[in-house]
C-alpha cells in the first residue's frame, strides 16, 4: 500500500481523531451526531495511523512524497 498521507499531515488526522473522540463521548450529542462525530473520528485516526486515504488516492492527492510505501 502506497503512503499518501505525509507526517504533518498525519499528526493533524490524529490530533483531529483525537478531539472528535473526546467530543464524541464527553458533550451531549443526539443520537445520530454522536454516531457521526465517531465514525469521522476513526476515519482521522485509521487514516492517521496507516498513512494511506483511500479518498485521496482517488483525487490524486499526496502528501507523502514520492515512492514511499507504508
Amino acid at each position: 500500500m502506497q503512503c499518501n498521507v505525509g507526517r504533518v499531515d498525519q499528526a493533524i488526522r490524529i490530533i483531529i481523531g483525537v478531539v472528535l473522540l473526546l467530543v464524541g463521548f464527553l458533550t451531549p450529542l443526539g443520537l445520530i451526531w454522536q454516531v457521526v462525530v465517531l465514525i469521522l473520528a476513526a476515519i482521522a485516526l485509521i487514516t492517521g495511523i496507516v498513512r494511506f486515504c483511500p479518498l485521496w488516492a482517488v483525487l490524486g492527492i499526496n502528501t507523502c512524497g514520492q515512492g514511499k510505501s507504508v
